[in-house]
């Protein structure tokens, strides 16, 4: 495997709740894994996008220029792209 390896990462967000957290996992419509957490910050002029991105990095433990919003910017569920070695870090 090579370092600049990615891979998808699904997410389903809860905007402008607090504290900002993981929640659970689950499975979606397509029976893709989806990752389930809260953002303390609002779906305002693009900050709780800005926040996921900094909220993953920061628990990936992988610079925030490696975590990239694919698709689902105006929407609660999302694609990522995530290096992934950095994979192993997810605490759900």
């Amino acid at each position: 495997m090579s370092a600049g390896e990615t891979t998808s990462l699904y997410v389903r967000v809860t905007p402008n709740d607090r504290p900002s957290e993981w929640t659970n996992r689950g499975m979606d419509e397509k029976g893709r894994e989806v990752f389930l957490l809260k953002l303390a910050a609002p779906p305002v002029d693009g900050k709780a996008n800005e926040a996921l991105i900094c909220f993953i990095a920061e628990t990936l433990k992988c610079p925030r220029s490696q975590v990239k919003l694919l698709r689902g910017e105006g929407s609660r569920q999302k694609v990522l792209e995530v290096p992934i070695q950095a994979l192993s870090n997810l605490p759900v």
